[in-house]
């Protein structure tokens, strides 16, 4: 009954009743049918308000509005302010609230979302936790695998994966959380068990994105208050404006700051078969002493002593309070000592014993995050998602920590983007890497030797070397048939993506594919 579906709403009943029968809800008017609720919304390029006509003639008697419409006076209207939480709050009630069934974890963050959620789903799944997962590189149920479109899926797909979630057994879900998520009301109505605060750094800034970087910490911040406790990387700059008033206890997580998880005896590992990170998880007493008082602040500190001063003064001595965790994780990168962090963290919080998170965490498997994809006692190969100039830098940054005798990078640009994008990608691989090899991404609508042309230009500035092999299979076979000893290679820019676009078209195509096909071939030869 729609009242039922009401009660977590705050809405004005229009017209009708709220005794209606109903047995769906929809917000793609393409999928009217009698029984359906319409939830209306106006977004920044479609008012859907405009499809009622539509929507009625096709039999739907139940309308949710953002503002009053003329309808049929058997036609019940439910008007609301916001139509996208509208849509989250009924999404949850006509599913039955399946997010109440499991433990939920919530991760944000610029950079970090995907590798540290992968890490938790690992971690969990070593305790005997079955985890679901939401975000960037899809939805996992199982052994299956579901492509989305965003990296936090519109609230309705969201509360219908996490009753497929429910009904299949697992215990928690781990999702990805984008503050165009938070923005856009898609996580509405979900209380988080455990809300993840990464890291904070301007992106996602523009036309239909967010309008300066405040708006964007502001969402961000967002996911604390719909979560029960709190986890923070304390390291982040970004940290006090973070912490600022947040509205759940909390810890934080850290290398070189004063933390309740901190990281220490990092080293970086490279043997023929394992490369990554070895380090110590300690946790501590840790106490970080605010000169404001919790009360005056609003902030609910219970079950923590932690808050949101970070000087000298407010820090004291640093006790531990277990011995040491050592771990290795399999993911390369210094970063990654802070995701891994995070999921040791909450997964700690979640029960998971020692011996299950140092499992998960050294045989995690995340394709296209920094993935190894081959290693022998000539090469390593590593495939990675970095498209941009930061994520690129980052990236060949942290494989020259393991001093590879030649650092080769294959990559191209998207074509129809800015080509800013080019020429710093361009400049970085020439100041960053000992051989570049230009090729193909997902070309568009642009031809591919123009994308190169670009990329050239700013590569041979720097002086450079590099080869260019527009076709990208041939790239990536010549990067391995070529390589020297010691090469580390980077194939970066498409990372998990399994396909490549050209003049509208997605081709398959899987950078790790093709990586093995080249290898079977030059091992048959070998034979």
């Amino acid at each position: 009954m729609l009242k039922d579906w009401l009660e977590k709403l705050n809405y004005t009943c229009l017209q009708g009743s709220v005794d209606a029968e109903v047995n769906e809800v929809i917000f793609d008017s393409r999928k009217a049918a009698p029984g359906v609720v319409f939830v209306c919304m106006e977004g920044t390029k479609v008012d859907s308000h405009k499809f009622i006509p539509q929507v009625l003639s096709a039999g739907v008697t139940v309308l949710v509005v953002e503002h009053p419409v003329l309808a049929p006076p058997e036609v019940t209207v439910i008007l609301v302010d916001n139509g996208r939480e509208a849509l989250a709050l009924l999404s949850a009630a006509r599913f039955g609230y399946p997010a109440k069934e499991m433990l939920m974890i919530g991760v944000t963050g610029t950079k970090g979302k995907t590798t540290t959620a992968h890490m938790i789903q690992a971690i969990l799944e070593a305790g005997g936790k079955k985890t679901g997962i939401i975000g960037t590189n899809g939805v996992g149920i199982g052994k299956t695998h579901y492509p989305t479109m965003n990296t936090t899926p519109e609230s309705y797909e969201l509360h219908r994966y996490f009753r497929q979630m429910a009904e299949e057994g697992c215990d928690a879900c781990v999702m990805e959380v984008s503050s165009q998520a938070l923005k856009m009301s898609r996580v509405a109505g979900i209380t988080f068990d455990y809300g993840i605060f990464t890291n904070l750094s301007p992106d996602h800034i523009g036309e239909n994105e967010h309008a300066d970087f405040e708006e964007y910490l502001h969402y961000k911040k967002k996911i604390f208050h719909q979560s029960r406790f709190g986890l923070v990387n304390v390291d982040d700059d970004h940290r006090d404006a973070i912490l600022e008033g947040i509205s759940c206890p909390w810890e934080g997580f850290g290398i070189e700051h004063p933390a309740r998880y901190q990281a220490k005896q990092i080293h970086y590992v490279s043997e023929p078969d394992f490369v990554g990170l070895e380090f110590g998880i300690v946790e501590t007493n840790q106490s970080l002493v605010s000169t404001l008082n919790p009360e005056d602040s609003g902030q609910n500190l219970a079950g923590t002593d932690h808050n949101t001063d970070f000087g000298e003064k407010g820090c004291s001595q640093d006790l531990a309070k277990y011995e040491p965790i050592l771990v290795r994780v399999n993911i390369p990168g210094k970063f990654n000592v802070s995701n891994a962090l995070a999921a040791a963290a909450v997964c700690k919080k979640a029960g998971v014993t020692e011996s299950a998170l140092c499992h998960g965490l050294e045989h995690l498997k995340l394709n296209g995050r920094m993935e190894i994809v081959y290693t022998s006692k000539k090469c390593c190969v590593i495939v990675d998602y970095a498209h941009n100039a930061v994520s690129m830098e980052s990236l060949l940054a942290t494989l020259r920590e393991y001093h590879p005798k030649r650092l080769v990078c294959v990559f191209g640009c998207g074509g129809n983007r800015s080509k800013d994008r080019r020429y710093s990608m361009g400049e970085i691989a020439g100041k960053m890497a000992d051989f570049s090899i230009l090729t193909a991404d997902n070309s568009r609508y642009e031809r591919v030797e123009d994308i190169l042309a670009d990329i050239r230009g700013s590569i041979e500035k720097t002086g450079g070397a590099f080869v260019e092999i527009p076709d990208r299979r041939e790239a990536i076979a010549y990067s391995i048939t070529h390589a020297k000893e010691g090469d580390m290679i980077a194939i970066i820019g498409k990372g998990h993506e399994d396909y490549q676009e050209i003049e509208g078209v997605r081709y398959p195509f899987l950078d790790r594919a093709v990586v093995e096909e080249v290898v079977e071939k030059i091992i048959k030869k070998q034979e």
